[in-house]
């Protein structure tokens, strides 16, 4: 038998968060160090996945497939497509940067009274969230899938509820009380999202008598499975509304700004780099593979849906005070963009928002990771606060500058690449979609210029002038990012050819080419 690569690549952070969890509490940073040595571990698995992987070859690799539940046809199935590699190691990738800059985030409080905060805790619940989000991934039964999608939501909700920001104008009471709103609205928000999808897969059993995605999608294309038109529309929806509350897309987007808010600067970037990935690759393996005649169906309206999402978080940006609701609401606005990629239906746009993806994470994680440790010097998230910053720490606003202008897509940085693709694949086969989202890049560039000025230039102001500059950990953090940025912005090849060969497949599931250019005939 050979070596299940995928269960251990996911098994592997599972069992880091059991031991982590387990060190007395006392070594506090025998726990830190525990949890990175996983974390990198983990990693090297990921890349050898990618490594292993064909772009060439059969659409999931690397399979595994055991029976699990077999009075309900529930499979332990996994598999991967280029799509699943890409993410995955985008996911292993970012967890050790997470780690490092979470250092000292679950350090002890002094408020008053000595406080402690269960450091081991913090580091084992960002493990746990891994190893359930990479099992997401590779997941090709249906129900396992599943059980993993909402699994995740626990760790999660003890991220922010327990490990909040400790920046609060109004002092711990009042931060404690927003902590738990925020938690509780993620967690209420997913968890309807996820009931209405339990319906849908079972539904989907009941119609197709097992959970197997490879099984019922070759069965639809070879025509061996009927389907009802009214039976598979309803199915994709109740898909589709528990992927758009994750990615997340408006109007079901509003736990997230409050849910970034209240986090320490590493689970906001797990939160929105990571987990709200699950989503959007989710509407590509399942809603497209599954239902593809509904999804064609659907376009019209999350089409328009996703062009809400562009405008409106943008906006909404441009208007914040607080810097962690700043880039929420940018990266409602960047989720649009994905979103338009994948129904699109064009090469270009799945390809575009594979990548989007992908960049999206780096550039997010590059800009909230250096913002939170601005937060953490000034101990406030509020704009007004800050000014004159690149005088006493250069370094620290140089980096907060390139993450800013990977959010804005300029050329030369990765997201520019992603973001073009997208738009390219819209304006193929909706040109009106596509000149309405462009719209969006003008937005993000006053709402990322905006803020670096109010931020960093100007006079220095007094509670700023003695900042430190970025300290040697913050660089090991940020400066990788920010190389990554650099790299796939002028050779994003390494990541198009994995994922290109499954996007051609997921259109040919729905049955779509992409249009021919209009030329006129020679003469």
């Amino acid at each position: 038998m050979s070596f299940p690569l995928l269960t251990a690549t996911a098994v592997l952070p599972a069992v880091g968060a059991i031991a982590t969890a387990a060190v007395p509490a006392a070594r506090r940073t025998a726990a830190k160090w525990l949890a990175l040595l996983f974390t990198l571990a983990t990693l090297a698995l990921a890349v050898a996945v990618a490594v292993r992987f064909d772009p060439g070859g059969d659409r999931y690799q690397l399979t595994e497939s055991h029976a699990w539940i077999a009075e309900f046809g529930v499979r332990y199935e996994l598999g991967v497509d280029g799509i699943a590699v890409a993410l995955i190691a985008l996911t292993a990738l970012l967890i050790p940067f997470i780690v490092l800059a979470g250092w000292h985030d679950a350090d002890p409080l002094e408020t008053g009274s000595r406080r402690w905060r269960p450091t081991q805790g913090f580091f084992a619940l960002i493990l746990a969230v891994e190893a359930m989000v990479i099992l997401s991934f590779e997941a090709t039964d249906v129900f396992l899938f599943y059980i993993f999608f909402e699994a995740m939501l626990i760790p999660m909700y003890f991220l922010i509820g327990g490990f909040g920001d400790r920046a609060h104008e109004h002092g711990e009471k009042a931060a404690s009380t927003q902590r738990s709103y925020a938690a509780v609205k993620f967690l209420l928000y997913n968890l309807v999202g996820g009931l209405i999808m339990l319906a849908a897969v079972i539904g989907l059993y009941v119609v197709a008598g097992n959970f197997s995605l490879q099984e019922i999608a070759q069965a639809r294309a070879a025509g061996t499975l009927d389907m009802a038109t009214s039976t598979e529309r309803w199915l994709f929806l109740g898909f589709f509304f528990a992927f758009a509350v994750k990615a997340p897309l408006w109007p079901l987007h509003t736990w997230l700004p409050n849910a970034m808010q209240e986090s320490t600067a590493p689970v906001a970037v797990l939160i929105t780099a990571v987990v709200d990935k699950v989503g959007t690759f989710a509407m590509l393996r399942f809603c497209l593979q599954l239902f593809p005649e509904a999804s064609k169906w659907a376009t019209p309206v999350i089409l328009v849906l996703a062009l809400i999402s562009i405008i409106y978080g943008a906006l909404l940006a441009v208007g914040q005070r607080d810097i962690k609701r700043l880039v929420a609401y940018a990266s409602i606005s960047h989720f649009g963009f994905i979103v338009l990629g994948i129904f699109a239906m064009t090469s270009q746009g799945q390809s575009g928002a594979t990548l989007y993806m992908v960049n999206h994470g780096i550039s997010t994680a590059a800009l909230m990771l250096v913002a939170g440790f601005l937060i953490s010097r000034r101990g406030s998230r509020l704009i007004a606060d800050y000014g004159g910053v690149q005088k006493v720490a250069p370094v620290l606003a140089g980096t907060f500058l390139i993450g800013g202008l990977a959010t804005l897509s300029l050329p030369g940085l990765a997201p520019f690449v992603s973001e073009f693709l997208v738009l390219v694949g819209a304006f193929t086969r909706y040109p009106a979609v596509g000149i309405v989202a462009t719209f969006g890049i003008v937005l993000a560039a006053l709402y990322t210029l905006v803020l670096y000025q109010r931020t960093m230039t100007g006079p220095v102001k007094p509670e700023v002038s003695a900042m430190p500059d970025l300290r040697v950990r913050e660089l090991v953090v940020v400066a990788p990012l920010v190389v990554l940025l650099l790299f796939l912005g002028v050779y994003p090849k390494p990541v198009t050819d994995i994922v290109n060969p499954a996007v051609q497949q997921t259109l040919s599931d729905v049955h779509k080419k992409d249009p021919q250019p209009e030329v006129e005939a020679a003469k």
